[in-house]
C-alpha cells in the first residue's frame, strides 16, 4: 500500500472506495468504466484479432474519451466485422463511404482508412511471427508503480520504440501515447494504482 497519512478506512490519494469496499481510480468509479476496469483493462491480450481490435479502438479514441469508445464498441465490432483482420483488409472505397454514414461509430475518414490499412499490415506481419509476438516483444523489464494518477506516465521508452517499429511496418495512428495506452490496456505494463484492488491481477507483474 502507498505510504500515506490516511487512516485504515480512508482511501489514499488517487483512489476512491466504492460501495463494495474496493478501491479504484476516480476514472473507474462508476458505470461502464467501472465494469471495464474491473473485468478487462490491464488483462493480457495475446491473440491477433483481440490485439487488432484494441489497436483500432485506441486509434479511434485519439482526441476523445475512452468512455465514448466503450459506449460504441459493439457498434464498432459490427461495422468492422468483429475486427477480423482479413475481412477488414479487404474493405474498399465503398466500405469507407458506408462507414462514414454509420452514426454508431466515430465517423472519421482518416481513422477508418487507418484501420483498413492496419488490417493489411497485420496480415503482412504474420510472416514475421504475427502482431501479438511483435507487440509483446516491447514489454519492459519493469512496470510503473503509481500511487496517484499524476504519477501514471503517458509514454515510455518502449511505447516510443513500439510506435516507431509499427510505423516502419506500415501501421498508422500508432503514436507513442496511443501505444502506451494500448500497452496499459492489454497488460504489457501495469499502471493500476498501487492501492487499487486490481493491482497485480494480470498475472504478468507481481
Amino acid at each position: 500500500m502507498a505510504d500515506t497519512d490516511a487512516g485504515p478506512d480512508t482511501p489514499a490519494p488517487g483512489v476512491v472506495r466504492g460501495e463494495d469496499g474496493l478501491l479504484r481510480p476516480v476514472w473507474a468509479a462508476d458505470g461502464l468504466m467501472r465494469g471495464y476496469y474491473d473485468t478487462e483493462w490491464g488483462m493480457p491480450v495475446k491473440d491477433e484479432q483481440g490485439l487488432f481490435e484494441r489497436l483500432s479502438l485506441e486509434a479511434f479514441q485519439s482526441g476523445l474519451s475512452w468512455a465514448t469508445i466503450l459506449r460504441k464498441r459493439e457498434n464498432f465490432r459490427a461495422a468492422f466485422d468483429g475486427f477480423d483482420p482479413e475481412t477488414v483488409a479487404a474493405f474498399g472505397d465503398d466500405d469507407v463511404e458506408r462507414l462514414l454514414t454509420d452514426a454508431g461509430i466515430i465517423r472519421n475518414r482518416a481513422k477508418i482508412r487507418a484501420t483498413i490499412n492496419n488490417a493489411r499490415a497485420t496480415i503482412d506481419l504474420r510472416a514475421e511471427g504475427g502482431l501479438p509476438q511483435f507487440i509483446w516483444s516491447f514489454q519492459p523489464e519493469a512496470t510503473p508503480a503509481p500511487a496517484t494518477m499524476a504519477e501514471v506516465p503517458t509514454t515510455s521508452a518502449e511505447s516510443i520504440a513500439l510506435s516507431k517499429a509499427l510505423r516502419k511496418k506500415g501501421f498508422s495512428f500508432v503514436g507513442p501515447t496511443t501505444m502506451f495506452a494500448l500497452m496499459e490496456a492489454v497488460g504489457i505494463v501495469d499502471t493500476h494504482l498501487v492501492d487499487s484492488h486490481r493491482r497485480g491481477t494480470s498475472g504478468i507483474w507481481a
